[in-house]
C-alpha cells in the first residue's frame, strides 16, 4: 500500500485569509498540535515576507521534531538564504521554492522567456542544495501550472529532478480545474516526464469552485502521493483543500484509494478546534467532518435509524475524530487528581506550577459555571502561554448597566504598565458603552474602528461560556482579539483588549 504525505500549508497559505493574523507563540502551539495530528510535513510560513514569518519558521523548525518543516521561497537566491536561516535548526527541514510556469504570468508578471524561466527554476534547486549543503529535502513548484502548456511543464518538471527536486507540486493556482481533468493532468505528467520516478508529485488544489477535495482525490487516482492542504480548508479567497476531508475520504473509502496516511484521526476534531479559535474563523456547521452538524441527527427517522445501528446514517464513528460522545466532564467538586487525568486525556502535558495554576483557574470557573466541558479546560491552558508580563493591558474591573429605560452605561478599571487607569462611558448598549469607556480610560480616539465582531455560546446551558471574536482597523492595520467568559460584556472587553494589544506591539515593532 502506498503512503499518501501530507503537507500542512495552514501557516502558510491558509494565514493568507483576509483578517488572520496568528502572534509567533500561536503559530507554534498550533505546528506542536500538527505534530501530534501526524502531519508529514508542516509549511510553517515563507521566511522571506516578513520578520515575523522568519521568526516563527525559526522556532517551529526548533521545537518540532517528527514532522518536516518546510519555508517557502521563490526562485531567488536571497530568498531560499533566508529561508535556510529560518530552518537550519530543523531536524527535518525543507526548502519549497517556485516560479511562474504559464505564458500568461511570463508576459505580464516576469516579462521572463520560457528558457530564463527553465535556467532560473534549475539555478534555484541547485541553490537549495549548494546553501543547506545537501540537508534540506527540496520541493519545486510551477506556479499556474493549470495554464501552462503541458509540453513545457513536463520540459521544466524534468530539469528540476534532474536538478535534484524530491518533490514536484502541481498547484490548480486558481482553483479552475475539474476532477477529471486534473486526473488527465498529473497521469499525463507520471507518463510523460521522464524521470518522474525520482520524485514524489504533490498537489495543491484551491476551493474557488468547491472542487479542491474532489480534485486533492483524483490526483492520489492518477498517482499523486503528496497532498497540500489546511485544516478546515482555510486559505485566501475560498480556500485550500481541507485536510480532514481527504484524510477521512481515504480512511472511509478504502475500497477506491488503496492508499494510507499516517495522520492520527482522533486528533482531527481538536486541531480543527484549535485553529478555529486561533484564527477566528468560525466553521460552518454543514462543513463535512469538521462542523457541529456532521454528527447531529435532526430527522426523527434518521434518529431512530441511528440509534438502531449507526451504520444506517453513520459512515464514521464521532470517535474516529476524536470526538467523544461525553461532553460533560467536571464540576467543581472534581479533586485536582480527577483533574489531571482529564489533562492526560486530552493530550496536553504540564509542568508542575503550569498545572497548578491551571488547576486554579479550574477551581475558580467551576465556582460559577455548574458543568466544565474539553473546550473550557482547553481555555484554560492556552491562557497559561499569554503571559501575563507581556501584556499592555489587564481588565480589573468592568460594570455595565442597561434595560428598558434605562442609559446603557459602562465603567472600566485598566491596569496598564505603570499604573491604572478608570474609563465611564454611555452607548447603545452594553457593549458599546463598556468599548467606548475603554477607549476613554486608554485615552484612544475613534481612529479604532471595528470592523468585525461575532458572539457564540462554547457550551450549551443558560451559564455557558461567551466566546467573542472581533477585527479592529487602525491606520490600515487589521488585527484580531477573542475573549472567553461566562459574561458576554466580559467577554468582550476582553477581546477588545487582546485586540489593542496586539495593535500596540505590531506598533512597537513598527517603530524599532
Amino acid at each position: 500500500m502506498n503512503r499518501i504525505h501530507i503537507f500542512d500549508t495552514t501557516l502558510r497559505d491558509g494565514e493568507q485569509t483576509p483578517g488572520v493574523n496568528l502572534t509567533v507563540d500561536e503559530k507554534v502551539q498550533i505546528a506542536k498540535q500538527l505534530e501530534r495530528l501526524g502531519v508529514d510535513i508542516i509549511e510553517a510560513g515563507f521566511a522571506i515576507s516578513s520578520p515575523a514569518d522568519f521568526e516563527a519558521i525559526k522556532r517551529v523548525a526548533k521545537e518540532v521534531k517528527d514532522s518536516t518543516v518546510c519555508s517557502l521561497a521563490r526562485a531567488v537566491e536571497s530568498d531560499i538564504k533566508t529561508a535556510w536561516e529560518a530552518l537550519k535548526d530543523a531536524e527535518k527541514p525543507r526548502i519549497h521554492t517556485f516560479i511562474a510556469t504559464s505564458d500568461i504570468h511570463l508576459k505580464y508578471k516576469l516579462k521572463m522567456s520560457r528558457k530564463e524561466v527553465l535556467e532560473r527554476a534549475v539555478r534555484a534547486v541547485k541553490l537549495v542544495k549548494e546553501i543547506s549543503k545537501g540537508r534540506a529535502e527540496i520541493e519545486f513548484s510551477p506556479e499556474d501550472a493549470v495554464r501552462t502548456e503541458l509540453s513545457y511543464l513536463y520540459e521544466v518538471l524534468e530539469a528540476v529532478i534532474e536538478a535534484g527536486a524530491n518533490v514536484v507540486n502541481i498547484p490548480d493556482t486558481v482553483g479552475y480545474a475539474i476532477p477529471d481533468e486534473w486526473y488527465d493532468r498529473i497521469a499525463a505528467i507520471k507518463e510523460n516526464v521522464k524521470n518522474i520516478d525520482k520524485a514524489i508529485i504533490s498537489v495543491h488544489c484551491h476551493n474557488d469552485l468547491g472542487l479542491a477535495t474532489a480534485n486533492s482525490l483524483m490526483a492520489i487516482k492518477a498517482g499523486a502521493r503528496q497532498v497540500e492542504c489546511t485544516i478546515n480548508g482555510i486559505g485566501e479567497r475560498a480556500g485550500n483543500a481541507a485536510m480532514e476531508e481527504i484524510v477521512m475520504a481515504i480512511k472511509v473509502r478504502r475500497d477506491q484509494f488503496p492508499v494510507y496516511t499516517d495522520i492520527n484521526t482522533t486528533q482531527i476534531y481538536r486541531t480543527s478546534q484549535l485553529v478555529s479559535r486561533l484564527t477566528g474563523i468560525i466553521i460552518s456547521r454543514t462543513k463535512p467532518i469538521v462542523g457541529d452538524n456532521a454528527f447531529a441527527h435532526e430527522s426523527g427517522i434518521h434518529q431512530h435509524g441511528v440509534l438502531a445501528n449507526k451504520e444506517t446514517y453513520e459512515i464514521m464513528e464521532p470517535e474516529d475524530i476524536g470526538l467523544k460522545e461525553s461532553k460533560i466532564v467536571l464540576g467543581k467538586h472534581s479533586g485536582r487528581h480527577a483533574f489531571k487525568k482529564k489533562l492526560e486525556e486530552m493530550g496536553i502535558q504540564l509542568p508542575e506550577e503550569q498545572l497548578n495554576e491551571a488547576f486554579k483557574s479550574f477551581k475558580e470557573l467551576a465556582s460559577r459555571k455548574k458543568e466544565i466541558f474539553n473546550i473550557d479546560i482547553e481555555l484554560i491552558v492556552e491562557g497559561l502561554d499569554k503571559k501575563e508580563k507581556d501584556k499592555n493591558y489587564k481588565l480589573i474591573y468592568n460594570q455595565a448597566v442597561s434595560g428598558e429605560g434605562i442609559i446603557p452605561s459602562a465603567t472600566v478599571k485598566i491596569e496598564i504598565p505603570n499604573g491604572e487607569k478608570l474609563g465611564l462611558a454611555v452607548g447603545n448598549g452594553p457593549v458599546d458603552a463598556t468599548y467606548k469607556a475603554i477607549k476613554n480610560a486608554l485615552n484612544i480616539g475613534e481612529e479604532i474602528q471595528l470592523k468585525d465582531f461575532k458572539i457564540r455560546a462554547l457550551t450549551s446551558g443558560t451559564d455557558a461560556l461567551a466566546e467573542v471574536f472581533l477585527t479592529v482597523e487602525f491606520e490600515g492595520i487589521n488585527v484580531s482579539g477573542r475573549g472567553v467568559d461566562s459574561d458576554i460584556v466580559r467577554a468582550s472587553a476582553l477581546a477588545f483588549l487582546e485586540a489593542l494589544d496586539r495593535l500596540e506591539n505590531r506598533k512597537k515593532k513598527h517603530h524599532h
